[in-house]
């Protein structure tokens, strides 16, 4: 019972915004009469066009989310491999060749890279998520390395060697395995490192449609009238913080319930 209390907070604060992005376009209205600018009237008044803002917040969350957790799949799935590999070779010049480039990748910006790759190629979703995904694999390449190389020393591995055991059974059936509750622990992060990067590309105008329906680029757009009409600047910018305080506390009582 004290178990299931610890996830009500979480698993609240990460729900709410993730039901209301995945069913909210359905019960979105398709209406585009346009009304009064910042007007308070209504259930979350109107934004800087004169659109209903409730309209606009159940529409616009559904391609952040599924942008950052595409991207935080893509990422994963490219640099646990090369992590791996390079965490358990036993050749420093494959390891150099697997980690050196990444070297390049972390003395550029997160921001200038996003606006540099974005800016030379035409809007898309699927474009948006090959960069945040090239963003963060410096980061969990590394990471995954880290604990591959702490796993492939210990006497388990060694044994299993001296056994004939072939290096692909090593690495995925003991190494990867392992290798679980570190990456989970950084899941969460990743998540939320990936949202609030696509809410920045949204803040500045690339990665997505002017006229799309977004969160963050409804903070973005109606900040202007913050003290006129606040709802349509304050309800997605906490529905933002909800999804990504939520996704790091769901991860973090999870380890928690594993390491019992």
């Amino acid at each position: 019972m004290k178990t299931a209390r610890g996830y009500l907070l979480p698993v609240t604060l990460f729900a709410v915004p993730l039901l209301l992005a995945l069913i909210g376009p359905f019960f979105a209205s398709g209406d585009t009469t346009k009304d009064v600018p910042f007007d308070a009237n209504g259930r979350l008044g109107t934004d800087f066009v004169g659109r209903d803002v409730w309209n606009e917040v159940l529409l616009g969350g559904r391609s952040l989310i599924l942008v950052a957790v595409a991207a935080t799949i893509c990422t994963y799935v490219v640099a646990v491999p090369i992590g791996l590999i390079a965490g358990m070779t036993r050749s420093r010049g494959l390891d150099e060749v697997l980690m050196r480039p990444l070297d390049l990748l972390l003395a550029v910006p997160s921001m200038l890279m996003l606006l540099l790759l974005v800016s030379i190629a035409p809007q898309s979703v699927w474009l948006l998520v090959g960069v945040v995904a090239l963003i963060n694999l410096p980061d969990v390449i590394r990471i995954s390395r880290a604990a591959a190389l702490s796993l492939s020393a210990r006497p388990a591995v060694e044994a299993m060697r001296l056994q004939g055991e072939s290096r692909i059974r090593i690495g995925l059936g003991y190494v990867a395995r392992s290798m679980r509750r570190t990456l989970a622990a950084d899941v969460g992060t990743r998540f939320t490192g990936a949202t609030y990067l696509i809410a920045s590309a949204s803040f500045l105008g690339v990665g997505i449609s002017p006229q799309a329906s977004d969160w963050a680029a409804m903070v973005d757009r109606n900040r202007g009238g913050l003290f006129v009409q606040p709802w349509a600047v304050v309800v997605p910018a906490l529905l933002l913080v909800m999804m990504a305080v939520g996704a790091n506390l769901v991860f973090d009582r999870m380890l928690r319930g594993t390491a019992r």
